[in-house]
């Protein structure tokens, strides 16, 4: 979840408030948020103190990640102030924007703003600053999807063009530069290439043809999108009118960024509250489209399924009214009969895509803490799952039986299940991801034990021996499943020592089995080993479980080259058996 950062007294005063952390906490808890720290920053002096809220907000909320969208809502919620309204203005001649051809293949839309006569102050500022960069990280998913510019419109003269150039094409100085000469884009590719910042971006544009690039009707360079803005355009505390651009590979995305951005911007404008409207021409078919969105849209939602669904008695409708309002919507019901009202979504509020999500902002307006407490209407006796009882018992006795519990991933990479255990890969066909995010994350497991392994290797300062188990699923292909695979519940037990303790892992297969009333016998109903050779053993030091007339695992001495290809140096003797026969 997204933490924001507010001065305690700055946050006070906006509020016209004085809360304790206390009453500040329960109010946060009422609207849907939380503290998630207070920090106490020391002058540099040391002789003052200021402190410093980190508040946690919904990774949906957009509205709430700065501080002016947190105060206008909080503000709203305790009846402090109106619902800001929004004005989208159209100047004689607008600001245009003309997207080239060549951009299509790189990244192909932009969408455009301007909010004049904005007074920023140190903090205002910063905190437009850390919206964009808290944007970028979630919304804008790290600048792959969208990237924001935002400019000082009176350093620079429209129109703009949006065209991609060859990187030897593109030169500028670069935003915060300390050197003051103008680079190419393909020595900011080298200079950025060792900055913390920049460097996780330059991959997004590095490897194509050209290059992304915004500039104004001079040839001044805006910004080369998704990496840095140009020196030229560059905003200080005497910027009054701004030019916001957001260049996206998912034009969506871009509109949802935008409004933020300048709804957010606006709360310092004069007028407040007044964006004005840009226009993007696209060279390819002419199409022309007017921005920012800033669009209210109308919902309607019947109180009496609102009601019903949350728990709550039947609003009257203007109860309703006031509960919407207090959220932020504005509510019209004159239009509408019997019980439905109409609800008014302001541009702020792109997290709101359902009648449903209207009736969760009913229930924080009313109070959670106020809903009723009621009997379910249908009578139901719930039960456990008879594997996972099954479990929880397993998990008990091989814990008092001396090993230690293991929780490792579902998901770990074919070398893992294959080659490091002396497998073909064909051999095991797991079930594959189709994008994998790392190496380590290639398959579903199916088995175990390299998961164990894995975790011995991670923990060879341990003393020895070391006896680890985990009892969970692995997943395996299975043709007469809709899905094509199926999960089975296993339980591997791991002994790592200065012996390999084969008779460790045999005595707590025995002990397991004594626990499930499976006698030892060659009888259908008992279990028992039979000699087998398997690639990952020992030859001669591997055995099948034999269990109720049918396999159901392995137990055996790990084969020295298993050992090494993990990164051990102690032998193992390890146990996997199937537990799902024994329910």
């Amino acid at each position: 979840m997204p933490t924001i950062s507010v001065k305690r007294d700055a946050l006070m005063r906006a509020l016209e408030c004085d809360y304790s952390e206390k009453e500040f906490e329960e109010l946060c808890f009422q609207f849907g948020i939380e503290i998630d720290e207070v920090v106490t920053n020391e002058s540099a002096s040391g002789d003052s103190s200021e402190v410093e809220y980190k508040i946690e907000v919904s990774a949906n909320r957009y509205d709430l990640l700065s501080f002016e969208g947190l105060v206008a809502a909080l503000r709203t919620f305790l009846s402090k102030s109106g619902i800001p309204e929004y004005v989208k203005t159209e100047p004689a001649q607008m600001i245009e924007t003309r997207v080239k051809t060549s951009v299509g293949e790189v990244r192909p839309f932009v969408v455009t703003a301007v909010v004049r006569g904005v007074t920023l102050t140190e903090d205002s500022y910063n905190s437009i600053i850390d919206l964009q960069e808290k944007l970028h990280h979630n919304l804008c998913r790290k600048r792959a999807l969208v990237a924001i510019g935002i400019h000082d419109l009176d350093t620079i003269q429209a129109p703009f063009v949006y065209e991609a150039k060859h990187p030897e094409e593109i030169k500028f100085k670069p935003l915060n530069q300390v050197l003051t000469r103008e680079y190419t884009a393909a020595e900011l590719m080298e200079l950025y290439a060792t900055d913390s910042h920049l460097k996780p971006y330059l991959p997004i544009i590095k490897d194509k043809p050209k290059y992304p690039v915004i500039t104004d009707s001079r040839g001044t360079v805006l910004s080369l999108p998704p990496i840095i803005n140009g020196d030229a355009s560059k905003l200080t505390l005497k910027t009054k009118d701004f030019f916001i651009e957001c260049t996206a590979t998912l034009l969506s995305r871009a509109v949802i960024v935008l409004d933020t951005i300048v709804t957010m911007l606006s709360t310092h404008a004069d007028p407040k509250f007044h964006v004005e409207s840009t226009k993007v021409i696209y060279e390819e078919d002419g199409r022309s489209i007017v921005y920012p969105s800033l669009a209210y849209r109308t919902e309607i939602i019947d109180l009496k399924e609102a009601c019903e669904v949350v728990g709550l008695p039947l609003f009257q409708k203007i109860e309703a009214k006031l509960s919407f309002e207090r959220m932020g919507f504005r509510c019209n019901y004159k239009p509408v009969v019997g019980t439905e009202v109409e609800v008014v979504v302001p541009p702020t509020r792109h997290d709101i895509i359902h009648a449903y999500d209207l009736y969760e902002e009913l229930a924080v307006s009313y109070g959670y803490d106020n809903i009723e407490q009621t009997m379910p209407k249908e009578y139901v006796i719930a039960e456990q799952f008879n594997l996972n009882v099954l479990t929880d018992k397993l998990r008990d006795q091989v814990a008092q039986a001396g090993f230690t519990e293991a929780a490792t991933f579902t998901l770990c990479s074919l070398e893992d299940l294959a080659s490091k255990v002396r497998l073909e890969d064909n051999q095991v066909d797991p079930v594959t991801i189709a994008n994998p995010k790392t190496q380590d994350f290639q398959v579903c497991r199916t088995s175990l034990m390299p998961g164990l392994l894995r975790t011995l290797a991670a923990n060879k300062k341990m003393p020895i021996p070391l006896r680890i188990f985990e009892i969970a699923d692995v997943i395996l292909k299975d043709s007469s499943i809709d899905v094509g695979a199926r999960n089975e519940r296993r339980l591997c037990a791991l002994h790592c020592g200065k012996t390999p303790g084969f008779e460790v892992v045999h005595g707590l297969l025995d002990r397991v089995m004594q626990v499930l009333s499976i006698p030892w016998t060659k009888d259908p109903k008992g279990y028992f080993l039979q000699p087998l050779s398997h690639p990952t053993f020992l030859e001669g030091h591997c055995a099948e479980i034999i269990a109720k007339g049918k396999s159901v695992g392995r137990v055996g001495v790990l084969h020295p080259e298993v050992i090494l290809k993990f990164d051990l140096s102690l032998p193992c003797a390890v146990v996997e058996i199937n537990i799902e026969p024994f329910l």
